[in-house]
């Protein structure tokens, strides 16, 4: 047996599989949980030291058999976080991650020093959002300065576990998008955004490399902590959302994916950079060669987790309660934004219920509410999507809420387009697999396999279903039109 191994370092746990590309299925999988260190200033933030030991504990729970049978392995990892690392290879701080927003000041910072939001678009092709890297180094310049003088290298999460791994530093175009410091139309790192932040940090952002090159082999030292074949391939790997797009096969236009996780995603392939003068949609670099136009949330299965734990209730027993209220839950609306807001740019945003009268006053409308929310949340970027000539034949339904049979008719529904439902629910790690394959298949003779046939053939084609709309349109547009009506007005509390 030969497998292909896919990690993924993802905000509330890290996930293993291995990927049998011969037989086409995972033989084994592994998990473990994530601590995490909140602050009433928005801070989000884990020790980089637990990512490598959850990875550790979930490669333990694999069988050694399989985890000898690997030939080659990828990463993918939430997007963002800063992992400051000194030139000895020491993590200086805990990292603050995608959705840390204590960080807005430093955002305001640094877009006015660049001369302002339309002008810092054309010079990166983004908007610098709380969240982003960038504002993240800023902060600890700012606040720890002994540290910052010791940073040697600017890591992102996936980063630092390929770091980990091989010994090698490194970044690729993809995650490098969202640190708010690379040029996206000319894949190269902003001098001017990096001296915005510090003159000298560009000499502290890791060497880019693309797909073809790799992030370096797996040291003997990291074979024997993780029971890996010393000397296998791990390939550039990625954010997580890149590595969905593989894991998905969004790398042809036409094809989106929405991923309802822990934040809500957007995003689809493009072979032309995509660049939003309002700033809704990040024109990221995708890990496949070309670009990946996406929005994304903070609020999206945090809202129904929040909500379904303020009423004692299991996952099942939620479903089983949002279906009972009707589509556009009698006027009930949610505005779900426990974590502040990216998009629109709220980073201080508090969730609410508005709506409520006798009739409605429910947990079944207030869930029911809270689900259609993420959706609409998405619909902006959807439509902010359809504005910059991206346009969606299917929609691809992935991450932990894709499996609740509500949200999926209900994604059809609002969005008016087929849903289509993978075998794998693991995008994340099983794209990461899927690049290591292509990158171990490519040095071998006559491998003439391009990426996109790779994930046509062990994504895509593999079972799943597709959803169709249905006949509740109506309820769900007067629905979208009372969260866009809400939030016209909430706004200015928020800014």
């Amino acid at each position: 047996m030969k497998t292909v191994l896919g990690i993924d370092v993802g905000t509330q746990s890290s996930k293993v599989v291995f990927y049998d590309f011969e037989q086409r299925k995972i033989v084994a999988s592994g998990s473990a949980p994530h601590r995490l260190i909140t602050g009433e200033d928005g801070t989000s933030e884990q020790e980089a030291s637990w990512w490598v030991e959850a990875v550790e504990k979930a490669l333990a729970e694999v069988p050694e058999e399989v985890r000898r049978s690997a030939v080659a392995a990828g990463v993918s990892g939430q997007q963002h976080g800063f992992v400051p690392v000194s030139t000895e290879g020491e993590v200086l701080h805990p990292v603050k991650l995608w959705n840390d927003t204590s960080t807005a000041a430093e955002c305001r910072e640094l877009t006015d020093a660049l001369g302002g939001e339309p002008e810092l678009i054309k010079t990166v092709g983004n908007p610098i959002l709380p969240g982003y890297t960038a504002s993240k180094i800023l902060w600890l310049k700012k606040n720890h300065p002994e540290k910052f003088r010791s940073l040697g290298w600017v890591m992102l999460p996936h980063d630092y576990i390929n770091y980990v791994l091989t010994g090698e530093v490194s970044m690729e175009f993809g995650d490098a998008s969202g640190t708010g410091l690379l040029d996206i139309r000319n894949r190269c790192w902003s001098k001017r955004a990096a001296d915005a932040v510090d003159p000298g940090l560009l000499a502290k952002l890791p060497p880019l490399r693309s797909p073809e090159e790799g992030a370096g082999r797996v040291t003997k030292e990291a074979a024997a902590r993780f029971g890996l074949p010393a000397g296998i391939p791990v390939s550039t790997g990625g954010g997580d959302n890149m590595m969905a797009a593989l894991g998905t096969g969004a790398v042809v236009p036409g094809r989106l994916t929405m991923s309802l996780g822990t934040s809500g995603t957007l995003f689809g392939y493009s072979d032309t950079p995509v660049s939003d003068p309002e700033g809704i949609i990040a024109g990221f670099c995708s890990s496949s060669g070309g670009w990946l136009p996406l929005l994304c949330t903070m609020n999206c299965t945090t809202a129904t987790e929040e909500l379904r734990g303020l009423f004692d209730m299991d996952l099942a027993a939620m479903e089983a309660a949002a279906a009972e209220a009707p589509a556009g839950c009698g006027g009930v609306t949610v505005l779900p934004y426990f974590s502040g807001e990216r998009t629109p740019n709220l980073p201080g945003a508090r969730a609410s219920i508005l709506g409520l009268n006798r009739e409605n006053s429910s947990r079944a409308h207030i869930l029911r509410a809270a689900m259609e929310a993420a959706v609409y949340g998405m619909m902006i970027g959807l439509e902010a999507m359809n504005r910059l000539g991206v346009t969606p034949t299917e929609l691809i339904l992935t991450g932990g809420g894709s499996k609740n049979r509500l949200w999926q008719q209900m994604t059809a529904d609002i969005t008016g387009l087929p849903v289509k439902l993978l075998a794998s629910h693991d995008s994340a790690a099983l794209g990461a697999a899927v690049q290591a394959l292509w990158f171990y298949r490519k040095e071998l003779p006559g491998a003439g396999q391009t990426l996109e046939d790779l994930v046509e053939d062990h994504v895509v084609k593999p079972g799943g279903q597709t959803i169709t709309p249905g006949t509740d349109r109506d309820g769900y547009r007067e629905g979208y039109r009372r969260y866009q009506e809400y939030l016209g007005r909430l706004e200015s509390l928020y800014r």
